[in-house]
């Protein structure tokens, strides 16, 4: 059952890494876990139209450094950088530590699973046919580079009365391999009708571990020639008539002395 799991957590330090790095003790972990979450919902608010796929929050020696990855980098810096200022120092504000902001662009974002979600729900809000939204995505991210996509739409889609679930698939999307590259993102349509959630699988291909790497074959040694016997020594059985063991001759002359002394 692949579709049970996060893909997310199930590859965390397999093949993925976590969107918090930090460290804390147990009386401090909740408070942390908590303003982390709130961050990123406010970050999801604040740039709804930058095309943000993921937020990564370190917090190295009572300081924060938050890396915004964003398809749109221009719309978070804004004009000569006085959008990104006022958002450092609304982060300051909430998290109470300096805050140092990095922004990642992403240079596919037809292949990244967040912002694949976000713009099937976008087009869903606009009234736009959900087949056709996720038919056209599933293309573009076929055609740059994605080794296979599955995309999930589920709630009352075009407005029927019973709820129900579609899904469709291209190429291959191993739910199960660990060393598979699945990029997950998920996002809700909010409509008149009710929520419709998108749920997005992306495969870009494997990862290669330690032990996954190819091997490169070494040339392999001369094999040492057996040292030659000395001229004269013979080999066991060599030079004896066919059929005749060692000692069958001494054998027979103990016989034949056997018989002349009786």
């Amino acid at each position: 059952m692949g579709q049970k799991i996060h893909p997310t957590g199930f590859r965390l330090a397999v093949s993925r890494n976590w969107a918090s790095r930090w460290y804390a003790s147990n009386t401090q972990f909740a408070g942390m876990l908590k303003e982390d979450i709130e961050v990123r919902e406010f970050l999801k608010k604040k740039l709804k139209n930058a095309s943000v796929g993921r937020v990564v929050i370190e917090r190295p020696a009572k300081n924060a450094r938050i890396t915004i990855y964003s398809s749109r980098p221009g719309v978070v810096i804004g004009k000569k950088g006085e959008d990104i200022e006022l958002l450092k120092a609304e982060l300051q504000r909430r998290m109470g530590v300096p805050v140092h902001v990095n922004i990642e662009e992403i240079r596919k974002p037809e292949v990244d699973a967040q912002l694949i979600a976000d713009s099937i729900t976008q087009q869903l809000e606009r009234r736009i046919m959900f087949r056709r939204a996720m038919k056209r995505a599933m293309q573009n991210a076929m055609r740059l580079g994605a080794q296979g996509i599955k995309i999930m739409s589920s709630g009352r889609l075009n407005g029927i009365e019973i709820a129900r679930t579609e899904w469709y698939r291209e190429g291959r999307v191993p739910l199960h391999t660990l060393r598979a590259d699945i990029d997950y993102g998920f996002s809700e349509a909010e409509t008149t009708y009710g929520i419709i959630g998108v749920k997005v699988w992306v495969y870009k291909g494997d990862h290669l571990g330690r032990n996954d790497a190819p091997v490169v074959e070494e040339p392999q040694e001369e094999r040492r020639k057996r040292p030659g016997r000395p001229e004269g020594r013979r080999r066991e059985g060599e030079g004896r008539p066919a059929g005749q063991r060692r000692g069958a001759g001494a054998g027979a002359r103990r016989g034949a002395d056997a018989k002349t002394g009786e």
